[in-house]
């Protein structure tokens, strides 16, 4: 998204921590500065220097299922230093705030997910994305800092980290298969899920700001082509051509069997085209890894807080 809008033509300014992005991954013409959302000094000083007009926030710690075993963690990075992005944004009269959500904060109910949709998230990760909607809609409300809210969800492509045992299907089995590794697959490997191109959606975000009639509504946004787990991996290892590898499926996780949100809202609001097929998709990230030479070994689990009920293989 910040290479989109750096071909646009605006001035961009990138904040991150690099705990899980590299700096290959700066498109030339941004500015980049290596800081935490947390560090609130940092952040009033950045403010204070840049004079923004927009605000993209996309920063997160995005591990659903083991956020319930990083609790503190998990809200200082994702509902804290979302807190200090919008303080400052009212402070600084930011003309629109762009916050990636997630179907996260659906919870556990039966597809298609509409935005109208009752939200019940049901793990630390969920709770606090759509704490940060409910305090962006008061922010709104007393102080009118306009905001556009994205539910995106499996999002995969290029440039992603594949080193994340702990997130992102798509990259952890590649990683597997490239490092020989048994396959890990929680459950039956039937649950089902949308998964999203990057590109579908980088953009479309990006332009949202010049759209005044989706100021202070929430969206979901990505693919709608569901795929099963099983049939993933079996995409995977055709595409990567890979001949022999194991298959290990473990105790399965508390998470909904199947996921599907739904695009009409946002095909209202944006010229949301057709999305990328899946195994197109897949193809390019495969293309990407191979390429790159991005294929480290998986980190190990570090700071858990609560060592109770992890999922098996963690």
């Amino acid at each position: 998204m910040a290479e989109d809008l750096v071909n646009k033509g605006y001035t961009v300014i990138i904040l991150d921590d690099l705990s899980g992005g590299v700096l290959e991954n700066i498109p030339k013409g941004a500015k980049f500065i290596e800081g935490s959302v947390n560090d609130y000094e940092l952040l009033k000083k950045l403010f204070d220097k840049e004079k923004f007009d927009y605000v993209y926030h996309l920063a997160a710690y995005a591990a659903e299922s083991l956020s319930h075993n990083i609790r503190r963690f998990n809200y200082e990075n994702n509902l804290i230093g979302s807190v200090n992005l919008i303080n400052l944004s009212i402070i600084h009269k930011i003309k629109c705030f762009v916050f990636t959500s997630s179907v996260a904060v659906y919870g556990h109910k039966k597809p298609p997910l509409k935005e109208n949709s009752v939200t019940i998230p049901t793990d630390p990760y969920g709770i606090a994305k759509y704490a940060v909607e409910l305090d962006l809609h008061s922010a709104y409300r007393n102080f009118g800092l306009n905001s556009i809210i994205f539910r995106p969800h499996n999002v995969f492509g290029e440039r992603q980290n594949i080193n994340d045992k702990y997130r992102n299907v798509i990259g952890i089995f590649i990683n597997q298969l490239l490092n020989g590794k048994p396959i890990t697959i929680f459950g039956d490997g039937e649950q089902s899920r949308a998964f999203t191109y990057i590109k579908d959606i980088s953009s479309i975000m990006a332009d949202s700001v010049l759209n005044p009639k989706a100021y202070n509504k929430v969206f979901n946004i990505g693919g709608t082509e569901n795929l099963t787990v099983n049939a993933l991996l079996d995409m995977t290892v055709e595409l990567m051509n890979i001949s022999s590898y194991e298959k290990k499926y473990l105790k399965v996780r508390n998470e909904a069997k199947h996921n599907l949100a739904s695009d009409e809202l946002i095909k209202r609001y944006f010229n949301v085209e057709n999305h990328t097929p899946i195994k197109v998709g897949l193809q390019k990230m495969i293309e990407w890894v191979y390429a790159s030479n991005r294929v480290k070994k998986e980190l190990p689990l570090k700071d858990v807080e609560v060592p109770i009920n992890l999922p098996e293989g963690w």
